[in-house]
């Protein structure tokens, strides 16, 4: 039957919705959480066969959040200009188009610390994700083991990272937040280990602590995340780091942090942040296994480069001597090849992972990573290249300048 005869005869949302109000209204629980937009203001919600892009996630989940938690996903930092730079970036590269690759002719496959993948795509680690959808990270490894996709899990989960693993059985990472307690590290280190985690990614870039889409939503009547209704501003602390809006959990890190944490971690050790050639360098200097070109999705600092623009000379200082990763503001399938035509061994989906967890939960992982491979294997065909290790600086035009 085609999509048109299911909108003749099929029963929309909106009709399904109505008939639930009819059923429930004159229950008090109505009142105790209100859609932020809507659904009325909509003829019909789209279903998730009739998902085109990463981009038409994004209503459909937000039509399922409370506005404030919404926000704590969308924000990037201050005046969100990082934000906006991870995507305008990709407009500063172009493919060129070489005839004679089909897209059912390049070989996607490709290798990370031995794991083999169908696509050099994973799913970033992304925190809380409980408000998307009921199943939270469980529901996430879910899908992105269904569609044989690793995740990278968040340190700052919704769930536990036991009752995660236990929810499928692919291939899972860990994302670690330091902290300046030793002893406190080996033990959610091994942790992740013992639940089957088969590498650890530290993340060393996180500055922000106050954002204002929070603020706003607080100052307008809402009530920003984690927060009560009638909570009101935290005092401005009049000493120390947070004086200058820096969490005292944040910036301590060191070298010697990272050189004492590692013979905790029994794998690859990768390193999530680095956004300069010298950084890049000294992580190898260190010894450390991996890294992730990072700005946590435009959350860490204002006015910093995209991470697409700082890729190439980030490769450069690596030197192909351990894998570099890349993450932040990943929408397209021609962005996926772009970063790895620039040098990228692979990229890393967050907030469009994110969308799609929210507006259709595990089948909506699966979903986005179908729309997002076929995007990719389609661009990398009409560059030519017909392998990963084909895919190089020569498939693009770049103008960061």
């Amino acid at each position: 039957m085609s999509i048109e005869s299911r909108w003749a005869k099929g029963v929309t949302r909106r009709e399904t919705l109505r008939q639930l109000v009819a059923l429930l209204a004159g229950s008090p629980l109505l009142y105790a959480q209100h859609d932020p937009r809507p659904l009325s203001a909509h003829k019909r919600v789209p279903g998730i066969d009739e998902m085109v892009t990463a981009f038409d996630f994004e209503p459909v989940c937000f039509s399922n959040m409370l506005l404030r938690d919404y926000d704590y996903m969308a924000h990037g930092t201050d005046s969100e200009f990082t934000l906006r730079r991870n995507r305008e970036a990709f407009g500063w590269v172009d493919l060129i188009q070489k005839p004679g690759a089909s897209a059912a002719s390049p070989d996607t496959t490709t290798q990370l610390f031995g794991l083999k993948m169908d696509y050099p795509i994973m799913i970033a680690p992304t925190a809380t994700q409980l408000p998307l959808h009921p199943d939270a990270e469980a529901g996430m490894y879910k899908g992105a083991t269904v569609a044989r996709t690793p995740m990278i899990v968040s340190n700052v989960s919704s769930l536990p990272i036991e009752k995660i693993a236990e929810a499928a059985n692919g291939p899972k990472w860990c994302q670690f937040y330091p902290v300046q307690d030793l002893e406190r590290s080996r033990t959610t280190i091994e942790r992740f280990l013992t639940a089957g985690a088969s590498a650890i990614v530290v993340t060393v870039d996180q500055q922000a602590t106050r954002f204002e889409r929070d603020l706003h939503d607080r100052n307008l009547g809402g009530t920003p995340r984690n927060a009560s209704n009638n909570a009101l501003p935290a005092p401005r602390p009049t000493k120390g780091p947070g004086l200058y809006r820096v969490s005292p959990a944040r910036l301590w890190y060191s070298w010697k942090y990272l050189d004492d944490i590692r013979p905790f971690v029994k794998g690859p050790m990768l390193i999530k942040g680095i956004l300069t050639p010298e950084d890049a360098k000294l992580c190898v200097e260190h010894g450390f296994d991996g890294i992730v070109v990072s700005n946590h999705g435009g959350r860490s600092l204002d006015y910093g480069p995209a991470t697409l623009e700082v890729l190439p000379e980030i490769v450069d200082a690596v030197g192909g001597r351990i894998p570099v990763l890349v993450d932040s503001g990943f929408r397209r399938g021609s962005d996926i090849v772009k970063a790895i035509a620039l040098g990228a061994n692979a990229v890393c989906l967050g907030r469009a992972s994110r969308w799609a967890l929210g507006a259709f939960g595990p089948a909506g992982i699966q979903r986005l990573l179908e729309i997002m491979k076929a995007e990719f294997r389609e661009a990398m065909a009409s560059t030519g290249r017909t392998s990963i290790a084909a895919l190089d600086r020569t498939a693009v035009r770049t103008n960061f300048s």
